[in-house]
């Protein structure tokens, strides 16, 4: 028997155990797997593992999809969470790239994707707090929102939250180093039964003016010589 004989039950069912990239190949073979690739059934869950991933067409977006994660794991990430102002021209470079990608990805979810879920983000360090908003306020099923070490993220979100999160139930911020222990425990008083875990957040150094970082190691030089 052929694949193509095979039922369309069948056939999502198949695909459902490929990765993106061999839905795509696969679909380019004939015109009927080419429809199954297209069944909004098969396109309910979305990982990726980079920003570059984003920009490939072997996807589909659309009001089926629940569930979306992007965790980027790579030692380029530590680039993205250095300062802006502590970049040299090689990391600017670097960062200017993608910088936009997941962002801008986001807002296109917030168009399409009404439907999501979840949302788990890992090392996106472009993704700011206006970003958050907009999905918050176009997705009102969210239920879980996931963040670390997402260093844009500050208590903006938080604040957000607590003002078009009426369906989340799990929050986690960790190692987000421009979360504030005030932002949290603002978030434990106006939402009581979000599930929320802040690993690290609120205990990391957060960014500050190039100006205030130069007083504070002025400051500590004088200590050491106290």
């Amino acid at each position: 028997m052929h694949i193509t004989q095979l039922n369309r039950e069948c056939l999502l069912h198949i695909f459902s155990f490929l990765d993106k990239n061999s839905r795509k190949n696969i679909a380019k073979t004939c015109h009927k797997l080419l429809e199954v690739f297209q069944d909004p059934l098969l396109w309910s869950f979305l990982n990726f593992h980079s920003p570059e991933e984003l920009k490939k067409d072997n996807f589909l977006l659309g009001p089926a999809l629940k569930h979306l994660s992007i965790c980027w794991y790579s030692e380029r990430v530590k680039v993205c969470n250095i300062e802006d102002w502590m970049k040299n021209s090689l990391q600017k470079d670097f960062c200017k790239r993608h910088e936009n990608t997941v962002s801008d990805f986001l807002l296109d979810i917030c168009n399409r994707c009404p439907s999501l879920l979840s949302l788990t983000l890992s090392g996106c360090g472009h993704v700011t707090d206006d970003c958050i908003l907009q999905l918050l306020k176009n997705c009102p099923n969210l239920k879980s929102l996931k963040l670390e070490n997402c260093v844009r993220i500050t208590d903006h979100t938080l604040e957000a939250v607590t003002l078009h999160g009426a369906s989340l139930q799990t929050l986690h911020v960790d190692f987000c180093r421009n979360v504030t222990q005030a932002g949290l425990e603002r978030v434990r008083e106006k939402c009581p039964s979000v599930m929320l875990r802040a690993e690290r957040s609120a205990n990391m150094i957060p960014d500050s003016k190039p100006e205030k970082k130069l007083m504070l190691e002025k400051a500590s030089r004088k200590l050491v010589q106290l």
